[in-house]
């Protein structure tokens, strides 16, 4: 790797970020209804005013009122193998290394708020739609220790035969949505609904690699600052020792030039001489520009870049009723988001994902449009069967440097779920949701993934009183794995997973 590209990624690693708890999954868990079953796509009900906003006209008429609150916990996991692991203090010799990191959400809340005259419904929604937490990772990413070992590994000519560091890697992020709209009851079984949504994005990205240390032949620990300076007094003298040789030879040349003596044995072999001593004068002159370069980093690296922004788009929807069926569908508009950057980055590099995270620059953040379809069926009158079909329109979004293009296709969410209503006032209720992302290895990377996944929710309501009901559920997500190959021989790979599960409770009030 050269000189100029080792720099480059080392200001990646440090800047790059992975707590994207949106990206291209859009939060749909908005209610306590969702947990217990995420197939609400035409389930009628004051959660609507999400998920089927149509549907809401026809509850009764009266003022509605809806607050939840959530705890989330996730983790996310990175197993990378690279061969310059072997050469870390911490890593006793493997080439393997796990990277975890933790995301907690202990307060997501929300609410729903309709008041419902005649043939229309006037409703609000507070959400949160993206984002949702902070992610920390206490050892940082294996990019970021890759691209240290990858120096360690470059300065082993001068002496170093391993390393040690602290990194440290958080971000967070939350898109508060408020959405506002009406739905109007074309007749007994038809509504029809508008809104518009306003989404206030912001972020905080941290990241830190500190205390880098070079091993010594001997096994002992010098510091980074403390190496390069040794190191770089040593080739400085390597190059004087080159360039005094120069002045010797070019002296003899000379004097043999003027005794005519060019066709002699020792001039051919002072010629020689030459040509090699200029070859090893370029190779110190090299690695003193490499050490030049590296000379920023020797106090490690500190990144704090905050963003904000806000957008708005629409929202429409629609509602009907057929005997024992209703079908309904939803489609938010694309939000435009361009998060406005706060940042210790002042500098354009050389790459453009670095660029992301430089001070004032506009990133494109946009979050995809999303078709929701869904279809409910009363069999009996204490039982009701749900299922949906979310589509998100990720690759006509605009997110930074084109990222949206590295996707194989849109992402599918199939859902499917059912209520018992046990007797007047318990209602109990399951349902699952299977997720299908566009994934490539182009795509993923250990600052912000997804995998596929299959969710199973469940939970209860019960009704304490005609005004009141308190509600209960459980959701949690199970993730397969990805894997990616950077390159075969020597082995660079990765292997992403991540957890997640869900708690909230929540009470429904209606005047």
């Amino acid at each position: 790797m050269k000189a100029k590209t080792i720099v480059a990624s080392f200001l990646l690693a440090a800047t790059a970020t992975t707590t994207q708890a949106g990206g291209i999954l859009t939060n749909t868990n908005q209610s306590i209804d969702f947990l217990r079953n995420p197939a609400r796509d035409a389930a009628i009900g004051l959660d609507g005013v999400y998920s089927n906003p149509a549907g809401v006209a026809f509850l009764p008429e009266g003022f509605h009122l809806g607050i939840n609150w959530q705890y989330a916990r996730q983790t996310r996991t990175i197993t990378s193998s690279n061969p310059v692991f072997a050469l870390g203090r911490k890593n006793d010799g493997s080439t393997m290394k796990q990277f975890q990191g933790v995301a907690d959400a202990p307060f997501i809340p929300s609410l729903q708020a309709a008041w419902n005259k005649g043939d229309w419904s006037l409703q609000f929604n507070f959400s949160v739609p993206g984002g949702g937490g902070a992610c920390e990772f206490d050892n940082g990413l294996g990019s970021f220790e890759s691209v240290v070992g990858t120096i360690a590994n470059q300065l082993s000519p001068l002496g170093a035969t391993g390393y040690d560091m602290d990194g440290y890697m958080q971000g967070r992020q939350y898109y508060f949505g408020f959405q506002l709209g009406g739905a109007y009851k074309v007749n007994d079984d038809l509504s029809v609904y508008g809104g518009v949504r306003v989404l206030y994005g912001t972020a905080t990205y941290k990241a830190k690699i500190s205390n880098i240390q070079v091993r010594l032949a001997n096994n002992s620990y010098m510091e980074f600052a403390s190496f390069l300076s040794s190191a770089t007094a040593t080739v400085d003298g390597g190059i004087s020792q080159v360039n005094d040789g120069l002045q010797q030879v070019a002296a003899g040349m000379a004097q043999m030039e003027a005794a005519g003596a060019t066709g002699q044995p020792a001039y051919a072999e002072l010629v020689a001489k030459q040509t090699a001593l200029n070859t090893q004068l370029a190779q110190l002159e090299g690695t003193r520009g490499s050490l030049e370069s590296l000379e920023k980093y020797s106090e490690g690296v500190n990144l704090l870049c905050n963003q904000s922004s806000v957008g708005v788009a629409p929202v429409v929807g629609v509602d009907y009723r057929l005997g024992k069926w209703n079908f309904a569908a939803k489609y938010e508009f694309k939000t435009q988001i361009r998060m406005k950057n706060e940042s210790t980055v002042n500098k354009a590099s050389e790459i453009p994902a670095v660029n992301k995270f430089r001070d004032g620059e506009n990133v494109n953040e946009d979050m995809p449009a999303l078709l929701a379809v869904g279809v409910q069926w009363n069999p009996i009158d204490p039982i009701r069967v749900n299922a949906g079909w979310h589509y998100y329109f990720d690759k006509d979004a605009d997110w930074y440097n084109n990222t949206q293009n590295l996707l194989d296709h849109n992402t599918n969410e199939f859902l499917l779920g059912a209520e018992w209503d046990s007797n007047e006032r318990l209602t109990v209720s399951i349902g699952a949701q299977l997720t299908r992302y566009g994934l490539t290895d182009k795509y993923m990377n250990d600052m912000s993934f997804v995998v596929n996944s299959y969710s199973i929710g469940f939970g209860a309501n019960y009704k304490v009183s005609d005004n009141v009901t308190i509600k209960g559920g459980y959701f949690q997500t199970y993730y397969g794995n990805y894997d990616r190959i950077t390159t075969p021989d020597p082995l660079v790979s990765d292997s992403f997973t991540r957890t997640n599960r869900v708690l909230g409770l929540g009470c429904d009030i209606s005047l």
